[in-house]
């Protein structure tokens, strides 16, 4: 019987029991991947990382990220619990950057010192947004969230930072708030699509608040309470749609709420530059906390 030491955290939160629960396991280098993903589901947390072997480089370390039901090659909230708690255990040389290699590619992470004590982690995204229309109608929208056609605020459309999202503006937070996920209409139109993550969102009246919803049930999430790869796709998102109607490139600072709906509230920050010829990078942001430790039993017949 082989045993592996794990510990789980609560990402973009500054207190336990909210945030997004995530697992990482810290001595699995040779665990095969249908291993990887049956431990991922016997779980079943949003996300489930796997540590490989340390490069000779230092600070960096490959890592894989399961949902349970699929392997992921990026995820927001997995890069910033899994940089908070290497450097929870010490692993790390303060003085040299930390990358996790992602399926994306390197991720770099950098640590800052907050107000009263205690640090956010930052990472850059691997991949530039992009943004792309959609086939879907603002009815079929409204038919999806259990909403009145009035609050969808604009036509759906695709925003991608690593991975892709259905994005569906809503007129007002509140309808963020109220609205209630069709899975039998998911399930019937976009099941086996591309694109079958959706996130739902509306821009806070300071313009610089998002509240957004994620519902992910082709990966095994009914509901993610944080999704720091859909608040990249949504921010960057946001600043190419910005610059289509007014033609300036800005960037931005936006924080992001998600999660009160099911008891997790969660705060994503971003940050959006544009590059100097066409394009933005996005920046992530957040805090971590160590919850637990635990050993996971792994027999040898599996």
């Amino acid at each position: 019987m082989q045993s592996l030491t794990y510990y789980t955290l609560d990402v973009f939160t500054h207190t336990q029991f909210g945030g997004n629960p995530l697992a990482v396991f810290t001595d699995a280098v040779n665990l095969p991947t249908h291993v990887m993903q049956q431990i991922a589901k016997e779980l079943n947390l949003s996300e489930t990382v796997f540590l490989g072997e340390k490069s000779s480089i230092t600070n960096r370390w490959p890592v894989r990220i399961f949902t349970p039901d699929r392997e992921l090659p990026f995820a927001g909230h997995p890069t910033i619990g899994t940089a908070c708690l290497l450097r929870e255990l010490s692993w790390l040389d303060m003085s040299s950057p930390l990358v996790l290699d992602e399926g994306v590619g390197p991720v770099p992470i950098e640590f800052e010192p907050i107000e009263h004590g205690g640090y956010i982690a930052r990472f850059q995204c691997a991949v530039d947004p992009i943004v792309e229309a959609s086939k879907y109608d603002q009815h079929q929208a409204a038919t999806l969230l259990s909403l009145d056609e009035q609050t969808i605020a604009d036509l759906p459309y695709i925003a991608d930072c690593g991975i892709p999202f259905l994005m569906i503006p809503l007129t007002h937070p509140k309808d963020v708030e109220n609205a209630v996920f069709n899975f039998n209409f998911w399930a019937d139109h976009l099941k086996g699509e591309r694109v079958e993550d959706v996130c739902i969102y509306a821009v806070c009246s300071d313009k610089n608040d998002v509240k957004m919803r994620m519902f992910a049930p082709a990966s095994g999430i009914a509901e993610d309470p944080a999704t720091g790869s859909a608040a990249a796709a949504l921010s960057g998102a946001l600043a190419l749609r910005e610059e289509q109607k007014t033609g300036q490139r800005k960037s931005h600072n936006r924080m992001i709420y998600q999660g009160a709906e099911i008891g997790r509230p969660s705060y994503i920050g971003t940050f959006v530059k544009p590059l100097e010829s066409s394009g933005y990078r996005v920046e992530v942001f957040g805090q971590s906390q160590l919850v637990s430790q635990g050993t996971f039993y792994l027999q040898s017949t599996v």
